[in-house]
């Protein structure tokens, strides 16, 4: 009775052990190519200004990239999408200029901080503004309004207006 106790116990740290090699594997940012299309709204993502986003997705090599961080956001946080994504990246816009973000400054975007509705113009409706440290954030907020947040604090609801 004690070897199964032990052997209960000890079982779900190998798996865990198991599953974070996995996670622990880096994932680097794929580039955006000039007439690539955004994967949820179908919009020319180099077309506009301000911060893109792109999400890998488990057991697939095509990668979805978005013409906005809104819009990364809009499938990211759908139910049915959420146990599918491994990565997450967005521009650090403290980084990269406004126009015309460089695909050499894509960050982790559970990691990056956000300013919502800021006045900087993006392409789907108010710009979700990401930085790779709050300070940055703060400073973009600051000079062009705006919240800032957490990635937690990122909802559905705050990107419909609720």
């Amino acid at each position: 009775m004690k070897k199964l106790i032990l052997i209960l116990l000890v079982m779900p740290v190998l798996f865990a052990c198991g599953r974070g090699d996995a996670v622990t594997q880096s994932v680097e940012a794929q580039a955006i190519h000039d007439h690539e299309r955004c994967h949820l709204c179908g919009m020319m993502i180099k077309k506009y200004p301000g911060p893109k986003g792109q999400l890998h997705l488990k057991g697939q090599e095509i990668v979805p990239k978005f013409c906005s961080t809104r819009d990364m956001f809009n499938f990211a946080l759908q139910a049915e999408n959420q146990r599918q994504i491994t990565a997450l990246m967005v521009h650090d816009m403290s980084a990269t200029e406004w126009a015309h973000p460089q695909d050499k400054h894509f960050i982790d975007a559970t990691k990056a901080w956000y300013v919502y509705g800021t006045s900087r113009k993006a392409v789907m409706g108010p710009a979700v503004a990401s930085f790779a440290t709050e300070e940055g954030a703060i400073q973009f907020a600051k000079e062009f309004g705006g919240a800032v947040l957490g990635y937690e604090q990122i909802t559905l609801e705050l990107l419909a207006g609720e």
